[in-house]
C-alpha cells in the first residue's frame, strides 16, 4: 500500500506539483496528453513500485514524490525521442527501460558485477534513484552508493522470493545514510576547519576509496556494522598517509625529453634517420636505464607499510629490471671498447638490449586493454608497473589524436635556434663554470613556456579557422550572408560535395569576394519562419534597451503589409541601396533596360529595395485616396503604363532618367509630411500636385497633350478640374491610430533617404557583437537541431548564497535614454514616474547591468522562451506561420510574449512587448517544462524569509514572472533545545493560487556544509533537477535569446563520437561581458577572452586534454550523477571545485570538448583589489591541486604527451610563472654577491659578458611576458576582428599600461601558489560582483599587497640599488619591482589626488597604531592583521618551517657583505668582522629592551626617569662613536652604510621568530617583536607611500592618470557606481 498522506498536506486536487500532476492523473493538465507520458506513468501507476520500495525500505516520502517525477519525465523524453517511433506510443518501448538502467549502473557493474535479471529492471532503476535521491552528502561519494544499492539489491531480489517487512520511518535516512554521514562530518571536525594537514584527516575521497575495495562488504558488513574501524575517526587512530604528486612527471619529463632531444640534435629530417646512428641508439638506452631506475626508486619511497609483501616483491621486480638493463648496457660498452668500433659482436648486444626495453614497455603500449581488462594475467602484466586502481584505467586517447597531441610537442623547430643561441654563448661568453652552467639552464627554462606559448597560438588559430570563426566580423559581412539564414537555422546540412561548394563560397566571402548566398523569396514558409526567429531576437534587443525604437525598425524583417513582391529584408540591409540605384540610372540613361536593371540586380538588396520602394509608393498613393475618386483612377492609368514599359523592356525609351531625383525629393517630402505627428492634408494635396506634374510633364519622354492624357487616362475629364489643383478632395488620411500604415510609411521613408553606413547600425557595440556572432556561428559546424519534442531534455543550476538580487539606487547611464523611451511606450506619463510607480522597473534595469542574480535568471530563462519559439515553429502549419507574421506586422511592437492568452488575440493596447506569445496554441508551455528546468540553490532562502531579508522578496518576484524558476534551498527546523532537523526544500510561485508553494521536502542527515560551500550547495539541490544534461551556472553569467535558439544543436554533440569516446563534458565558449568598465576589466577581459576560447579549444583540439575549468559548461547528467557529482567538495582540497570535475571525468573515462558556436555571458571582477583576490583564489587553489590525489593519479596514467599538456596548463602555468619570479631572484642574488664580493671589478672589465647576461635576463622576462598575455590575445583578436584591429587593440593596452598589470598579477600568482604549496592554508575569498571604480584607501591596499608585492618589491630594489653598476642591463627587474610597488596607485581612481594622499596617510597611521580589542578585525587594528598575516605558519609542517627559515636566511647577507666595505673593518676579509657585527645587533636589541622596559615602567607615573634612561642612552650613544671614531678605522658614513646590512638582518630576524612563534610568544621577547614589526610595517608604509605622494604632489598627475587609465570606460563605470551605491559624483 501507498503509505498514508501526512497530516496537513494538502487534499490531492490542490497538492501542488512540480511539472506533472502525479497526484491527480484525471486533471486536464495538457503534459497528460502526451503518449509518451501516459505510456509512462502506466508503468509507474498511482500506488507504484516506488510507493513499495519505500514501504519496505523506509524512503521519505517526498523523496518517493520527486523520484517519481523524474523517473516519469526521464522515460517519456527518451521515449519521444526514438528514431523510428515505436508502433505502439502508448506502451513504453523496453528498450528505453534497459538503455536507461545500463546508463544508470554503469559506475556501478564496474565497480560490482551487474544482475542480469531484466524482469526486474524498472526495480533497480527506481532503487537506485531513491538511493541517490536521499543519501545527501553521500553523493560526492559514487562507490559508497554503489555499495548501499549493492546491498540493497540483494535484499530486494530476497524480498521478491520471501516477503519480509521491514517498514521503518525514515528508516533508510537513519540506519544507513546517518552512520556514514557522522563519520564524515566527525572527520570534518579533525580538521580543525581545514587548517589540519590533509593526512590528518579523511575527507570525502578517501571515505569513498574505502568502498573501492572488497573489504567493505567483509568488514562494513550489511546491515551497517556500527563498531566497524571505519566509523573510528582519524583523531583516535593512527594516520594514513596521502598519495603524492607529480612524481612520473618530473622524472619522464626530463628523461623522455632528453631522449627527444638526443634524436633531434642529430639534425636529420625525419627522427628514424638519427635513430640509425649507433651513438644515439646508446644514448637513448641510457636515457631508459636511468628512468627505469628513477621511476622504481620514486616509487619504492611512497610505498604504504601497509602494501607489505606485496611492495616487496615489486621492490625485488625493480631490483631485477635497473640490474638486468645496467648489465645488458654495460656489455654494450665493453665490446664497444674491446673493438675499438662497432662491430658485430656490439651491435647484437645493442639488439637485445633493445629487446628487453621492448619487453619493459610492452605493457605502457598495451596500457588501454591491460588496464581495462579485469583478467588476472593482464594485472599480473602490470603489477610492478602501476598500482591498481578503480579509477585512471584505459585513458589512452585514438590512434589519430594520439598523433595530433603529440605532433603538437614536436620539438624539433626549437633544436636549431637553441644549437645557435648555445654556440653564441661559447663564443662570446668568458664566465666562470657556474655561469655558464646556469646559462644553459636559462635556455632550458625559455624552451617549453615559449614553445607553448607561440604554437598553442598559432594551433588556436588554425583550429578557429577550420571551424570558421571570425567569418561574419562587423555587420558589413553580415549584409552578404543575410539571406541564406534561414536555411542554415532550420534546416539540414547538405551532401559532401555540397558542403566544399559551400567551404570555397566561404572562403571567398571571408575576404570580400564572392556573391551572396542564394536568393530567399518572401512567399516562401522559410522566410516567413525566420522572419519570427529574427524578430524575437530583436524584440529581446529592444527589452534590453541596447537598441532604440528606431533600430528596431531598421533591424526588424516586417510583415510583408503592402504586398511588395520581394521579401522586405531589414531597413539596414537596404541602406544607402535606392540612393546608388538611383545614380546608376542617371549613368544610363540611354542604355537598354536589360542593362540597366542586370547592373541594379548585381546586388539582391539593391534589386528588392528598388522593387520594394516602388511597390510601397504605389500602395501608399491608393491608401491616402478615395478609391472613388477620380484621382484615383489617373494614379492607377499611371501605375498601369510604368508596369506595362517595365514589362515589354522599354522602360528608359518611354520615361526620363533624369527625372527619377525630382521624383525621389518630392516623393521623400510626401512621406515626411504623412509620417510627422500632425499632418497637413494641404500640405499632402500639394505634395501630390507637384508630384503629379513632375510626371506629367517631365518625367514621360514623349510629350503629350491635355488630349492626350485624358485618352490615356492621366488627365481628369473636366477641363476646369485641369486648371486647378488635383487631390483636393481626393486626399482621405488613415486613421492615427493605423499604426500598420504609419510604420510601413517610416520604412518606406528610411528606403528613400538612408545615406548611413551598415556599420554603425545598430549604434551599441554589444548589440553589432551579439548579431555578428549569432550570424556567424549559423555558419559554424553543429549538429541538426532535432524537434523540441525530440530533443535532449536538459536543466540548468545555478549556487546563489547571499548576493545581490535586484540593485536599490539608481541614477543614470548610457542606455538611459533607450530605457526611458521604452518606458514611455508601456505607459509612463511623466519621467517623475520612474521613481514611484516604474520603480520595479528601474531596479531591475540597472541590475540587468551588474553581476547580480536577476541578470542571470533573465540570461536562463531565454532557454524557456526560446523553446517556446521553437516548439510553435516545430508544429504549425504554413497557414499558422503566414498569420503569424499577418498579426506580428499589424499589431507592431505592442504585442507581448507571455502576457498572452492562447485561447483569445488580446487587444494591442493591452500588451507590452512585441513578440510570438499570442500565436502559441497551449502545447508550447508544457513541451518546454518537460524539456527545460532551472533550479536555483538558493541555500539560504529560508532563513532570509525567516528574517525579513529584502533579497527573499526579491527571489519570490523572481519565481512570480519565471514560471519555469526553481529554488531549492536548506530549511532549518528546531525540535528542542540546541536540537535541528535539516531539510532539502523545493519551491515554486503557482499561478493560480498566487503564492508560493512547497514542492517536496526532503529531510538531511545533518547540516549541509561539511566540506567547501558551493558544491555541497549545487549537491543538495542537484535531485530536483531533470533531463539528460546539466548547465552549470554561476551568480557572474548571462545569456541571450539568439544563444538559446541553438541549444538543440549542442545537446546533439552527446551522440557524436570525438576521438574513441563520447563526450561527457560539453565546453561552451563565453563572453566577458565586464570589459568595458574599466581599464582592468578590458585587460582582465582580454587575458579571460584568450584563455575561454583560443586557449580551451587547444586543450580540446588537439591536446584531448580539456578539463572543467568553471561554468557554463553542461555536463552528460546521468553519468556524473553516479560518479560523484558535478564537483569536489572537500575542505581546502578542493578550493578550485569546479577542474576537479574535470579532473573526475578524465580519470573515470569521461571526455571534455568544446563548443564555440555557442556563447554564454560571463562576468570578471573590474577592480585591482577584486582581481588580485580572485587570482589569489586560483592560485592557491592551483597549490591545492598539486598536493591532490586527482592530479596525482593523472601524472601516472596519462600518456607523456598529454601529461605534459596537462602539466603545463594546470598546476604547470603556476609553477612556470613562479620560476620566472625565482630566476630575478637568483639573478639579482647572485649579482649582489658580484658586487659586495668585489668580483663585479672582474665583471666590468668584459664589458660583453655583462651585455650577454643582461640581454638573456630582459629577453626572457619579455617573453614571459610578452607571449604569455599578449600573443594568445593578438592571434585571437586577428582571427575574430581582423589582424589591424588586434593590434591596435593591443598597443592601446600597452599606452594604458596593461604590462604592469600582467607584472603585477604574475607577482599575486607567484605568491599565493607559492605559499600554499610550502604551507597549505590556501581559502575561499569573496571578490564581491559589484562595480567597484571607487578609490580604495592606502591602508586597504598596504593590507592586501605588503607581503605579496611590496616587501618582495623593496628587498629586490635594495639589491638593485647595491649594484647600480647594473641599471642598464636590469630594466626588467626594475620594471618588475615598480610595477609591484605602483599598479595599486596607478589602477586606483584618484589614486594621485593629493588631498586623498594626504588623508590615507593618516588614515594608515592610525590603522598602525591602533591597539584594538578583542573584537577588532583586521581592517581596524595592525596587530590583528598581523597576526592573520602569519596563520599559515601555525598550520605548516615542520618541513615548511625549516624550508620557511632557511629561505629568511638570505637577508643575513647584506650584513655579511656590507660589514667588510665599512671603514672600522680596516679591509679586513676575515670571518671574524662578520661575528663582531653581531655586537652590534645585540647592542641594538638591548637598547631597545632597556627603553621599552622604562617607558612600560616610568612613562605613565614617573616619566621624568624614562626621560632620564633617554638622555643616557643617547649620551652613551655619542661617547662610543666619539671613542670609535678616534682610535679606530671607523667612519662616520658607517652609521647610514651599516643600516643597509643590519636592517635587512633584522627583518630576517623577525620573519625567523614569526616562524618560531609557539616558541617565543610565552617569553618577554613576544611583545618587543610584536613592536619591531610594527616599526618595520611603517618603515615600508613610507617607502611605499614616499612615490605615490611625489607624484601626487606632481600637477597633472591625476589628470593624466585618469585621462589615459579610464576615460570613457571610467565614466561609465563611475555612473554605474553611483546608480548601485546611491553616492553622489563628490563621495566617490
Amino acid at each position: 500500500m501507498r503509505p498514508a498522506t501526512q497530516s496537513g498536506s494538502a487534499p490531492p486536487e490542490d497538492e501542488p506539483y512540480n511539472i506533472i500532476p502525479l497526484h491527480n492523473l484525471l486533471f486536464n493538465h495538457p503534459s497528460l496528453r502526451f503518449p509518451e507520458v501516459r505510456a509512462a506513468i502506466a508503468q509507474l501507476p498511482t500506488m507504484d513500485l516506488l510507493d513499495w520500495l519505500a514501504l519496505f525500505f523506509g524512503f521519505q516520502r517526498d523523496n518517493v514524490k520527486n523520484q517519481r517525477e523524474h523517473l516519469i519525465l526521464h522515460l517519456a523524453n527518451a521515449q519521444m525521442r526514438l528514431s523510428p517511433p515505436p508502433d505502439n506510443i502508448d506502451v513504453l518501448d523496453v528498450g528505453v527501460l534497459r538503455t536507461f538502467l545500463r546508463k544508470l549502473l554503469k559506475n556501478y557493474t564496474n565497480c560490482r558485477s551487474s544482475h542480469s535479471d531484466h524482469r526486474h529492471d524498472l526495480l533497480y532503476v527506481g532503487l537506485y534513484l531513491l538511493i541517490w535521491g536521499e543519501s545527501a552528502n553521500l553523493r560526492f561519494m559514487p562507490e559508497c552508493i554503489c555499495y548501499i544499492f549493492h546491498n540493497m539489491a540483494m535484499e530486494l531480489n530476497r524480498i521478491l522470493e520471501d516477503y519480509i517487512d521491514q517498514n521503518t520511518e525514515n528508516g533508510f535516512l537513519n540506519c544507513v545514510v546517518k552512520p556514514i554521514y557522522e563519520t564524515v562530518k566527525m572527520e570534518v571536525e579533525c580538521s580543525k576547519n581545514g587548517t589540519a594537514p590533509h593526512h590528518a584527516w579523511r575527507n570525502y575521497d578517501d571515505l569513498n576509496e574505502y568502498f573501492w575495495g572488497r573489504r567493505c562488504f567483509h568488514k562494513l558488513k550489511w546491515p551497517i556494522d556500527a563498531g566497524c574501524k571505519f566509523f573510528v575517526t582519524s583523531s583516535k587512530r593512527k594516520r594514513v598517509g596521502k598519495t603524492g604528486s607529480f612524481d612520473r612527471l618530473w622524472v619522464m619529463l626530463f628523461l623522455f625529453l632528453q631522449a627527444a632531444i638526443l634524436v633531434a640534435w642529430e639534425g636529420e629530417e625525419y627522427p628514424w634517420q638519427a635513430l640509425k646512428v649507433r651513438d644515439v641508439q646508446v644514448r637513448i638506452l641510457t636515457v631508459f636505464a636511468l628512468l627505469d631506475a628513477g621511476m622504481q626508486c620514486r616509487r619504492v619511497s611512497f610505498a604504504k607499510l601497509g602494501l607489505g609483501l606485496r611492495m616487496l616483491l615489486k621492490v625485488v621486480v625493480a631490483l631485477a629490471w635497473i640490474m638486468l638493463f645496467a648489465v645488458l648496457y654495460g656489455r654494450i660498452w665493453v665490446q664497444r671498447n674491446k673493438d675499438k668500433t662497432w662491430s658485430e659482436e656490439a651491435n647484437r648486444r645493442v639488439f637485445l638490449c633493445l629487446q628487453v626495453a621492448f619487453v619493459f614497455v610492452l605493457p605502457e603500449v598495451l596500457a588501454n586493454f591491460i588496464e581495462e581488462s579485469n583478467w588476472i594475467i593482464c594485472y599480473l602484466m602490470t603489477w610492478w608497473f602501476q598500482s591498481k586502481s578503480f579509477v585512471g584505467r584505459g585513458l589512452r586517447e585514438g590512434l589519430f589524436d594520439n598523433v595530433r597531441y603529440t605532433l603538437f610537442w614536436a620539438i624539433e623547430p626549437m633544436i636549431k635556434p637553441t644549437k645557435q643561441l648555445m654556440d653564441l654563448m661559447e663564443e662570446e661568453y668568458d664566465w666562470d663554470e657556474p655561469y655558464r652552467g646556469r646559462n644553459k639552464l636559462a635556455v632550458g627554462w625559455l624552451w617549453l613556456p615559449i614553445w607553448y606559448s607561440i604554437y598553442s597560438s598559432f594551433v588556436g588559430a588554425g583550429v578557429g579557422l577550420f571551424q570558421h570563426l571570425g567569418e561574419i566580423r562587423n555587420i558589413q559581412q553580415l549584409s552578404l550572408r543575410f539571406q541564406f539564414f534561414a536555411k542554415q537555422l532550420l534546416t539540414a546540412r547538405g551532401s559532401f560535395k555540397a558542403k566544399i561548394k559551400d567551404a570555397i563560397h566561404r572562403l571567398k566571402l571571408r575576404y570580400g569576394f564572392g556573391k551572396p548566398y542564394k536568393k530567399l523569396e518572401s512567399n516562401q514558409v522559410g522566410a516567413h519562419k525566420f522572419a519570427l526567429i529574427w524578430n524575437e531576437i530583436i524584440t529581446t534587443f529592444r527589452e534590453e534597451d541596447i537598441i532604440s525604437d528606431l533600430e528596431v525598425e531598421l533591424l526588424e524583417l516586417p510583415h510583408n503589409a503592402w504586398n511588395v513582391r520581394v521579401i522586405c529584408w531589414p531597413c539596414f540591409l537596404l541602406c544607402n541601396e535606392l540612393l546608388l540605384a538611383l545614380s546608376e540610372s542617371k549613368e544610363l540613361v540611354d542604355a537598354p533596360d536589360k542593362l540597366l536593371w542586370s547592373k541594379i540586380c548585381k546586388n539582391e538588396y539593391r534589386r528588392c529595395a528598388v522593387i520594394e520602394a516602388y511597390d510601397s509608393v504605389k500602395h501608399m498613393m491608393f491608401e491616402i485616396l478615395n478609391v472613388q475618386s477620380e484621382e484615383h483612377s489617373i494614379l492607377s492609368a499611371m501605375f498601369q503604363e510604368i508596369d506595362h514599359s517595365i514589362e515589354i523592356e522599354k522602360f528608359i525609351k518611354t520615361f526620363k532618367m533624369t527625372v527619377l531625383p525630382q521624383i525621389h525629393m518630392k516623393l521623400i517630402k510626401l512621406v515626411q509630411i504623412l509620417t510627422k505627428p500632425k499632418k497637413d492634408v494641404n500640405r499632402v494635396v500639394n505634395t501630390l500636385q507637384a508630384l503629379y506634374e513632375i510626371v506629367v510633364r517631365d518625367f514621360i519622354r514623349d510629350k503629350r497633350t491635355v488630349e492626350q492624357l485624358r485618352e490615356d487616362g492621366l488627365a481628369p475629364l473636366d477641363p476646369a478640374v485641369m486648371a486647378g489643383l488635383l487631390f483636393g478632395n481626393a486626399v482621405k488620411l488613415p486613421d492615427p491610430s493605423n499604426e500598420k500604415f504609419y510604420r510601413q510609411a517610416r520604412r518606406l521613408l528610411t528606403i528613400l533617404t538612408s545615406r548611413d553606413s551598415v556599420q554603425n547600425i545598430p549604434a551599441n557595440i554589444e548589440a553589432r557583437r551579439r548579431i555578428a556572432f549569432f550570424s556567424n556561428s549559423l555558419f559554424m559546424k553543429m549538429p541538426h537541431a532535432p524537434q523540441v519534442e525530440k530533443m535532449m531534455a536538459f536543466s540548468v543550476l545555478t549556487p546563489y548564497y547571499n548576493e545581490e538580487v535586484l540593485y536599490n539606487k539608481e541614477q543614470l547611464d548610457d542606455e538611459w535614454k533607450k530605457f526611458m523611451e521604452r518606458m514611455r511606450r508601456e505607459g509612463m506619463v511623466k519621467d517623475e514616474e520612474i521613481w514611484t510607480t516604474k520603480m520595479r522597473d528601474l531596479r531591475l534595469w540597472a541590475s540587468y547591468r551588474g553581476q547580480t542574480l536577476s541578470r542571470t535568471v533573465r540570461g536562463m530563462m531565454y532557454y524557456f522562451r526560446a523553446l517556446k519559439l521553437l516548439a510553435f515553429l516545430d508544429s504549425a502549419s504554413e497557414m499558422d506561420i503566414k498569420e503569424g507574421v499577418r498579426e506580428l506586422g499589424s499589431m507592431g511592437r505592442d504585442v507581448g510574449l507571455d502576457s498572452l492568452n492562447p485561447e483569445r488575440s488580446p487587444s494591442p493596447s493591452s500588451l507590452s512587448r512585441a513578440s510570438t506569445g499570442f500565436l502559441f496554441k497551449g502545447h508550447e508551455q508544457v513541451t518546454s517544462s518537460m524539456k527545460y528546468t532551472y533550479v536555483i540553490a538558493c541555500q539560504i532562502y529560508g532563513a532570509q524569509k525567516a528574517k525579513k531579508d529584502p533579497r527573499a522578496e526579491e527571489i519570490l518576484y523572481l519565481m512570480k514572472h519565471n514560471e519555469a524558476l526553481r529554488v531549492a534551498y536548506v530549511d532549518e527546523v528546531s525540535t528542542g533545545r540546541d536540537e535541528k532537523e535539516y531539510y532539502s526544500v523545493l519551491v515554486k510561485y503557482d499561478q493560480q493560487l498566487q503564492k508560493e508553494v512547497e514542492i517536496y521536502r526532503v529531510k538531511l542527515p545533518g547540516p549541509l556544509r561539511l566540506g567547501e560551500g558551493k558544491p555541497e550547495n549545487q549537491n543538495h539541490a542537484l535531485i530536483f533537477t531533470r533531463g539528460d544534461a546539466v548547465q552549470t551556472i554561476d551568480m557572474n553569467q548571462d545569456s541571450y535569446f539568439e544563444e538559446a535558439l541553438k541549444i538543440r544543436n549542442l545537446l546533439e554533440e552527446y551522440g557524436r563520437y570525438y576521438g574513441i569516446r563520447k563526450p561527457t563534458i560539453l565546453g561552451v565558449r563565453e563572453h566577458i561581458f565586464t570589459g568595458s568598465v574599466s581599464s582592468l576589466a578590458w585587460f582582465m577581459s582580454a587575458q579571460e577572452t584568450s584563455f575561454v576560447t583560443l586557449g580551451q579549444r587547444v586543450l580540446a583540439n588537439p591536446l584531448k586534454i580539456r578539463m572543467h575549468y568553471g561554468h557554463p559548461d553542461i555536463f552528460d547528467r546521468f553519468w556524473f550523477l553516479t560518479r560523484g557529482g558535478i564537483s569536489k567538495a572537500s575542505r581546502v582540497i578542493n578550493i578550485s571545485e569546479d577542474i576537479f570535475a574535470g579532473f573526475n571525468c578524465t580519470l573515470r573515462g569521461g571526455n571534455v570538448t568544446h563548443h564555440e558556436y555557442i556563447q554564454v555571458g560571463k562576468g570578471r571582477d573590474v577592480g585591482l583589489n577584486q582581481i588580485s583576490m580572485f587570482e589569489a583564489k586560483v592560485a592557491s587553489g592551483n597549490g591545492e591541486q598539486v598536493l591532490s590525489r586527482d592530479v596525482y593519479r593523472l601524472g601516472h596514467r596519462l600518456d607523456f604527451f598529454r601529461m605534459l599538456s596537462f602539466f603545463y596548463t594546470t598546476v604547470g602555468f603556476f609553477f612556470n610563472t613562479m620560476m620566472v619570479v625565482l630566476t630575478v631572484y637568483v639573478f639579482l642574488w647572485s649579482r649582489l654577491y658580484l658586487a659586495l664580493s668585489g668580483v663585479e671589478k672582474a665583471a666590468l672589465a668584459n664589458s660583453n659578458n655583462n651585455k650577454a647576461l643582461g640581454a638573456i635576463l630582459n629577453q626572457q622576462f619579455i617573453i614571459q611576458l610578452g607571449l604569455f598575455t599578449a600573443l594568445p590575445m593578438i592571434v585571437e583578436n586577428s582571427l575574430e576582428h581582423g589582424f589591424l584591429q588586434a593590434i591596435w587593440d593591443f598597443l592601446t593596452m600597452q599606452l594604458q599600461l596593461s604590462s604592469v598589470f600582467y607584472t603585477f598579477s604574475m607577482g599575486t600568482r607567484t605568491h599565493f601558489f607559492g605559499r600554499t604549496v610550502l604551507h597549505g592554508g590556501a581559502k575561499y575569498r569573496a571578490t564581491g560582483r559589484g562595480f567597484v571604480v571607487q578609490h580604495k584607501s592606502f591602508s586597504e591596499n598596504y593590507r592586501l599587497y605588503a607581503r605579496s608585492h611590496f616587501i618582495k618589491a623593496i628587498e629586490l630594489g635594495l639589491i638593485l640599488t647595491d649594484t647600480l653598476v647594473y641599471i642598464a642591463m636590469t630594466i626588467s627587474s626594475w620594471f618588475l619591482v615598480i610595477s609591484w610597488i605602483m599598479a595599486p596607485f596607478v589602477f586606483n581612481p584618484s589614486g594621485f589626488d593629493w588631498l586623498k594622499t594626504v588623508y590615507d596617510f593618516d588614515e594608515f597611521m592610525n590603522w598602525i597604531w591602533y591597539d584594538g580589542s578583542l573584537f577588532a578585525k583586521a581592517e581596524q587594528s595592525w596587530e590583528r592583521w598581523w597576526y592573520e598575516e602569519q596563520e599559515h605558519l601555525r598550520t605548516t609542517s615542520p618541513w615548511g618551517k625549516r624550508v620557511e627559515i632557511l629561505l629568511d636566511l638570505r637577508f643575513f647577507f647584506f650584513q655579511y657583505g656590507i660589514v667588510h666595505h665599512l671603514g672600522i673593518a680596516a679591509n679586513s676579509t676575515s670571518f671574524v668582522v662578520y661575528l663582531l657585527s653581531w655586537i652590534y645587533i645585540f647592542v641594538a636589541f638591548g637598547i631597545f629592551l632597556l627603553i621599552s622596559y622604562a617607558r612600560d615602567k616610568y612613562a605613565a607615573k614617573e616619566h621624568i626617569y624614562f626621560r632620564l634612561v633617554q638622555f643616557l642612552v643617547t649620551i652613551v650613544g655619542i661617547l662610543v662613536i666619539v671613542v670609535l671614531l678616534q682610535f679606530t678605522a671607523f667612519k662616520f658614513s658607517d652609521v647610514f652604510t651599516s643600516l643597509l646590512a643590519f636592517i635587512p638582518t633584522g627583518w630576517g630576524l623577525l620573519s625567523i621568530a614569526q616562524v618560531l612563534r609557539p616558541l617565543v610568544q610565552s617569553t618577554r621577547l613576544w611583545d618587543s617583536v610584536v613592536y619591531v614589526a610594527r616599526l618595520y610595517d611603517i618603515l615600508f608604509g613610507v617607502i611605499v607611500m614616499a612615490p605615490v605622494a611625489f607624484l601626487s604632489w606632481t600637477p597633472g598627475c591625476q589628470s593624466m592618470q585618469t585621462r589615459i587609465l579610464f576615460n570613457e570606460a571610467f565614466s561609465r563605470g563611475l555612473r554605474i557606481f553611483q546608480i548601485v551605491t546611491g553616492k553622489k559624483s563628490g563621495d566617490i
